[in-house]
Order: C-alpha cells, then structure tokens, then sequence
C-alpha cells in the first residue's frame, strides 16, 4: 500500500531552512543552506514540472543541496505513472559515491507525488513576506517557476 509523502519546507532562518520528508513509514528531517547550490528550490520547481510534463513516461533529474559540511542529493525518477524518489546523504560536499546513505527513500504516483510538493512550496510563497523570504533566504522566490508548476498541475487536473 502506497503512503501518502508529506513534503515540508519550513521558514528560511538566516540562509538556512529546515526540510523533511514523511510517508508514513520512514522520515527525513534536516537543514539546508541556501549556498552554494543557491538554486536548489527552482531546479526542485523546474524538475517537478517536468516530471508532470514529461514528454515520454521516463525522467530522472537530481538536485544536489548541502548542509555544510554535509551534502544531499535528491534524486527523482519516473517510469510510467510512477515517481521514485531518494534523498542521499554525503558526509562531505564531495559526494563521493562509496559514501553516501540513503537517508530517506518514497515512490507513488506521479500527481500525488508533486502534490506533495506543490502544497510546501504555496505555503513557502504565502507566508513569504511575513517570514520575509527573500532577507532570511537569502535570495527571492523562484516564483516563475512557482507558477510554472502550479499550471502544469492545475494542466495536470489538480
């Protein structure tokens, strides 16, 4: 039985920002930093459009993201309706392969998975000012790719 991702994202403090991930069965939580992959959160945005965009039933694209001294990679895949997703964790930013864990791990559908996704960041964009996003960031919203997905999930029939 599939479990349902909650995906948070929660008020950037200072350049940093807490992240998690819960299905039911495993969760991930951390913090992230806003450099040096400054962006992280349009790369996330742009690769959900194109996983509900996808021109053929197969997409894979990572996002590397880091903590300092820690790294993450999220890695997203889809075959079919499918999206798997992992997040990987290196202890250092250079992310040698024979190092990394699989910290969290979730696969379902295409639609809920992005779902997920899209509720975490409209919350980011409405609270953006009164978290004053773009001071404790760092640097502005992505909102063209914000709105980006948001039409290609509503395209999408959400």
């Amino acid at each position: 039985m599939a479990h349902k991702l909650e995906v948070s994202f929660n008020s950037p403090q200072c350049g940093w920002m807490s992240i998690g991930f819960d299905d039911g069965k495993s969760e991930f939580h951390t913090t992230t930093a806003y450099t040096p992959h400054s962006r992280a959160l349009s790369e996330i945005l742009n690769g959900l459009s194109s996983l509900v965009d996808a021109p053929s039933p197969k997409d894979v694209f990572k996002i590397e993201w880091s903590r300092n001294p820690e790294a993450y990679s999220l890695f997203f895949s889809r075959a079919e309706e499918i999206v798997f997703f992992q997040v990987v964790e290196y202890p250092t930013f250079n992310r040698l392969e024979n190092e990394g864990e699989i910290v969290f791990s979730h696969q379902g559908n295409v639609t809920d998975f992005c779902k997920s996704f899209y509720h975490t960041f409209a919350q980011l964009y409405e609270d953006r000012e009164t978290d004053e996003f773009e001071f404790n960031w760092r640097q502005p919203f992505p909102f063209e790719e914000f709105r980006n997905f948001e039409n290609k999930l509503k395209g999408d029939g959400q």
